[in-house]
């Protein structure tokens, strides 16, 4: 590598790889905050012995029971009589983390269900089957009729993400289990009858999986394997569980296991029919309910794109969601945290035992009940997607005109036992301003005229309040004016819709100094929203608020708020390209926003905060002050910031991504907003470039509002997003640098280093675009044959490119670290056994002869001798033979050892050559005599080609072809160095399971080694490089290795862009075998003294 230009690009890519490396492990080091409450305990496992030949010896089944005193295990076994609950923990992970979950569950079922509230909720959408489910007759039970009995899984703490094998295996144990839990209630009830105790109630014909991490996804594998029981399992809630794809997708057996059962997953959600069409069953996997929750942005092991059910499992049977938008939750969660925190563990648990029949005791049998119970309790009423028509979710349900005495049977209306009459109420007001403020329960009705406010555009009404909807605040929509609801004509028409008001999370209340002072503004706990469509044919809309004392018997909050505007959606829009993001790295991106300015504001950014996390921050510039009324002097001495605490309420913002749907950052005035979407990559929609953030700001203050990318956040975000296409692109810059190679032999030039070869790759323009922008045109053009939808096409193309250079660097280190350790390695053996010589002439060591002779004798063994002959054969059958019946990794470090010895020898030939003719150059007499002593015996251990061809007055050729042979073997390398890290997490799992009971390694990942191998063996040397195709009838054809390595790059390239890098691994393979057949027929036919094609000599320049 020469040139300035070459040393300072391969310097800038190494600097910018290792400053993001660091930048993003600082970042998702550096401790976080998730403000979950912890959950406490008193635990008691009670094990549950399984049959012999049906339960593996290393795994075991437990009962949970809750309770600080000492129960008999066999009589709290006879006395089972609730709803089968089977926890299965991930990878590492311990039976033991049952305990939240099922700790929560008794408590939940002794205390009853959680106190209802009258804001608006969640439902089914169309697409789940919404339309055709009957919402008014369905009610979630007002008391709790059976508990739930937790059982959990042990399996030993293994490491089921980093193996295919076990992961079947635990699928396995998995289906036993569940057969032995219904066997256990099939067992106690037999025992309770046989004793003549009370046996009402049905046995349990199914068991409801609750699943953590990869336990979600063994759940899964459990419903589709063949020997489960038909409907034993209906029910499965998944908890930060990757379904889509491993989280580390290394190992192939791992990612073909993967594949196989969501595409079995695919496959029992479709219709049985005939050949002929005809219909013949329901899909097997119909009556299967599956949801699954994620972290958030905070859990970093599996990202939240990986725990989607989008393909898997239709809207009719399930969906995704996240624990930021979780109702009652609100909070984004570690991996782990996900199973202990208890807003989320309480939620879960109320969830859970609302899925019972009161009626029956035992779980609802229709799917539509059961995912309306999941979509009730989990989802948020603030809908998953950003629409100005927030509503628009229970368009299926608009209110109809009725009757003022009927308000209470709309389905926006307050129930009849939260009332408080007309004559409870002061004096009505009338609003003449656009913006509406109430500070006290005063037991007004504000009227609003619609018309006159919602003129010029501003057609849209919002409502912020922390006054609870019924018993603190009622809205209504009048046709008409009236005086009271007493005097209104018959025929008016009266709406109410205080139950369109939806919940959002507030932080904590303001307290007062002292007895009589006035506290800060409340936050907001609820939201409102109405557009056009829901005024339309109304003239009024009215907010009445309870006077102080009829609040329910409960104490008024300490401060009340509640603040309602008219506003246009397109004033309030503040929109920040993608160029200001950028420049916000090193400078800040400030808008002012005035008093009087939307309730709502719409920040919209054209690259998504899961790619750039921003932190938004909003501070206080003026809130009127001058006009509060107070004098001049008093408002001078009160601190300015003090004073709009008084008068605002704090700003909340509501986040939507295309990923994970909704975030809610409540009390926001200095936060970094992260979003956990997963842009710019191959399976993403459009919607997922952009982030839309609406921010609540109370329109009688002023804003300074600034913007600044988070750099530990972006790095962080950005590894742990694409990491897997990083891994896959890695491997296509290795096949491009050996095409290279493969390349520079052919044209008979001298071949390039490794780093030579990656450093030419990246130049301008037709290298750079070839190798990474065309496999990307490839990806689209296969996007748009298979009918799919595009992903965003500027910011996938630059975003994809990134990922490249970015592999380019982190392939450029690898290179470097490992050529310093030969060339260190080389230099330290030179200088040692040139050093010996001269020590061994002038110093006689005993002991050092002795093991010398020792070693002589060792060498000269028959055994030896052959082995040393035939160094390819035995480095192959070793390495396929720890690969077949060890573990594959083993067999992949062993063809490490083989090229690295090559390596080194090649690299140590090289350097002695330099080194012995650069003795003889010396001139000086004793130079001269130890050059001539040693001469006979250097040129002995040359190979005795380069012997007859070369002389020592040429001492360049032979230095030279062995550098270049370096370089080759260094390239191969470097190639399954990446390959055997990949198998690398398999090796460690495989580790912990030494001494019980380890079977054989999977058939597909010793099969794909021994290909790597036979790559690494048949492709040693570089004079292999072309593959001659010959059939009858045909004429022979030759193709180049180098092309060979070029579809292998785009291969491997396509494989990072599909998130499957594990694939890169079947080309491997594929190159491994091909070159073993065509080696062995040429073997052959020059045995039979048939030349199929010439051999090609790579000449050296002297």
């Amino acid at each position: 590598m020469q040139g300035f230009k070459a040393k300072f690009r391969v310097a800038t890519l190494v600097a910018v790889a290792v400053w993001t490396g660091l930048a993003a492990l600082y970042g998702l080091l550096k401790p976080i905050s998730n403000g979950c409450i912890m959950t406490y305990m008193y635990p008691t496992y009670i094990p549950i012995s399984s049959p012999v030949g049906v339960s593996s010896e290393k795994y075991g089944l437990y009962l949970y029971h809750e309770g600080w005193k000492k129960i008999d295990f066999k009589e709290h076994l006879k006395k089972l009589s609730g709803i089968p609950v089977l926890f299965i923990p991930g990878n590492g992970g311990s039976y033991k983390q049952v305990r939240s979950l099922a700790a929560e569950s008794d408590r939940a079922y002794q205390g009853g269900p959680l106190e209802h509230t009258f804001y608006q909720e969640a439902s089914l959408t169309p697409e789940e089957g919404g339309v055709d489910f009957d919402v008014a007759g369905f009610q979630l039970p007002n008391r709790y009729t059976c508990r739930l009995d937790w059982f959990a899984v042990d399996l030993e703490g293994e490491h089921s993400a980093m193996d295919g094998g076990i992961l079947e295996e635990h699928t396995e144990y998995v289906v036993n289990a569940i057969h032995r839990i219904l066997d256990q209630y099939r067992a106690s009830y037999d025992v309770r009858e046989k004793e003549g105790a009370a046996t009402s109630g049905s046995l349990p014909k199914s068991v409801i999986l609750v699943g953590h991490s990869m336990g979600g996804f063994v759940a899964r594998a459990a419903i589709i394997h063949p020997r489960l029981r038909k409907s034993a399992v209906e029910t499965v809630l998944t908890l930060s569980s990757p379904h889509q794809s491993p989280p580390v997708a290394l190992q192939p057996s791992l990612g073909h296991y993967f594949a196989r059962v969501n595409q079995q997953w695919r496959k029992g959600y479709e219709v049985e029919t005939t050949r002929a069409g005809r219909f013949v069953s329901d899909p097997v996997l119909s009556h299967v309910v599956v949801v699954s929750i994620s972290g958030g942005y905070h859990d970093y092991q599996v990202r939240t794109k990986l725990e989607s059910l989008d393909g898997i499992v239709p809207s009719t049977n399930g969906f995704m969601i996240s624990s930021t938008g979780m109702k009652n939750v609100w909070l984004s969660m570690e991996h782990q945290a996900i199973l202990w925190c208890n807003q989320l563990v309480i939620q879960v648990s109320h969830t859970l035992l609302s899925l019972i029949d009161s009626r029956t005791g035992r779980p609802y049998p229709n799917t539509q009940q059961r995912l309306a119970i999941f979509t009730r309790m989990l989802r948020s009423g603030i809908p998953p997607s950003f629409n100005w028509k927030m509503q628009s979710q229970l368009a299926s349900q608009k209110p109809k005109h009725v009757p003022i005495k009927d308000v209470k049977h709309t389905a926006a209306a307050c129930p009849s036992n939260v009332h408080w009459s007309d004559d409870g109420l002061e004096r009505d007001l009338y609003v003449q301003t656009t913006t509406v403020t109430v500070l006290a329960m005063d037991g007004r009705r504000r009227w609003l005229d619609i018309q006159k406010l919602g003129s010029n555009g501003k057609n849209h009404f919002v409502f912020v309040t922390n006054l609870a909807p019924c018993s603190g605040v009622r809205l209504h929509l009048w046709p008409e004016k009236g005086t009271s609801t007493s005097n209104l004509p018959l025929s008016g028409r009266v709406v109410e819709v205080t139950l369109k008001m939806v919940s959002i999370p507030s932080g904590p209340a303001p307290t007062q100094i002292e007895p009589g002072s006035q506290t800060e503004q409340a936050p907001p706990s609820a939201v409102f929203w109405l557009g056009p469509e829901d005024m339309h044919g109304f003239r009024f809309l009215t907010i009445s608020v309870a006077p102080r004392p009829t609040v329910s018997g409960r104490p008024p909050p300490a401060a009340s708020m509640a603040v309602g505007q008219f506003f246009n959606p397109e004033e309030g829009k503040i929109e920040f390209p993608p160029l200001s993001m950028l420049q916000s790295f090193y400078s800040h991106k400030e808008t002012l926003v005035k008093e009087d300015h939307p309730l709502a504001l719409n920040l919209s950014f054209a690259l998504s905060l899961g790619l750039l996390p921003v932190t938004l921050s909003l501070k206080t510039v003026g809130c009127g002050i001058k006009n509060s009324g107070l004098p001049d002097e008093a408002a001078g001495n009160v601190d300015n910031s003090r004073l709009c605490k008084l008068r605002c309420f704090p700003p909340v913002a509501l986040v939507w991504d295309d990923t994970s749907g909704l975030h809610i950052f409540p009390n926001l005035y200095s936060e970094t907003i992260v979003v956990d979407s997963s842009p710019a990559l191959w399976g993403s929609t459009r919607d997922s470039e952009k982030t839309t953030v609406l921010l609540l700001v109370d329109p009688h203050c002023s804003y300074r509002t600034s913007i600044t990318v988070s750099v530990t956040a972006a790095s962080s975000r950005f590894l742990l997003l694409y990491s897997p296409q990083i891994v896959g692109f890695s491997i296509a810059v290795i096949f491009f640098a050996l095409m290279r190679q493969a390349r520079s032999w052919d044209l008979d030039l001298p071949i390039p280093s490794m780093l030579s070869a990656v450093e030419s790759n990246l130049r301008m323009p037709v290298p750079i675009f070839f190798l990474a922008i065309v496999p990307i045109l490839v990806s689209l053009l296969l996007t748009s044959l298979m009918s799919q939808p595009f992903p965003p096409f500027a910011s996938f193309i630059i975003v994809s490119v990134v990922c490249y250079l970015f592999a380019n660097g982190f392939i450029i280190i690898l290179i470097l670290v490992t050529q310093l350790v030969f060339y260190v390695a080389a230099i330290i053996h030179i200088f040692i056994k040139t050093r010996w010589e001269v020590w061994e002439g002038r110093v006689c060591f005993g002991s050092f002869h002795w093991f010398i002779n020792l070693s002589s004798r060792f060498s000269s063994l028959k055994v030896v001798r052959v082995l040393r002959v035939n160094p390819l054969l035995v480095t192959a059958l070793t390495a396929v033979m720890l690969a077949c019946l060890v573990h594959p990794a083993l067999g992949l470090f062993a063809l490490l050892l083989f090229h690295a010895l090559g390596c080194h020898d090649m690299l140590c030939s090289h350097a002695w050559r330099k080194e012995l003719f650069g003795y003889k150059n010396k001139g000086n007499d004793g130079s001269r005599q130890f050059t001539s002593k040693f001469d006979e015996k250097s040129n002995q251990r040359l190979p005795l080609e380069e012997n007859s061809s070369n002389s020592l007055d040429s001492p360049k050729s032979f230095g030279d072809s062995q550098l270049e042979i370096f370089h080759h073997r260094h390239g191969m390398l470097i190639l399954h160095l990446v390959a055997a890290l990949m198998f690398a997490p398999s090796l460690v799992a495989w580790l912990q399971r030494i001494g019980m009971g380890q079977s054989f390694s999977w058939f597909l990942d010793s099969a794909l080694c021994t290909g790597v191998i036979l790559h690494g063996i048949c492709n040693s040397k570089p004079e292999f490089n072309y593959y001659p195709f010959s059939f009858p009838g045909i004429p022979s054809r030759e193709v180049r290795l180098d092309f060979v390595y070029l579809v292998a790059g785009y291969y491997s390239y396509l494989s990072g862009l599909a998130l499957a890098p594990y694939r890169a691994i079947y080309v491997m393979a594929a190159i491994g075998f091909i070159s073993f057949v065509l080696r062995t027929l040429q073997r052959r036919n020059r045995e039979k003294g048939e030349i199929s094609f010439g051999s090609r000599k790579h000449s050296h320049r002297h």
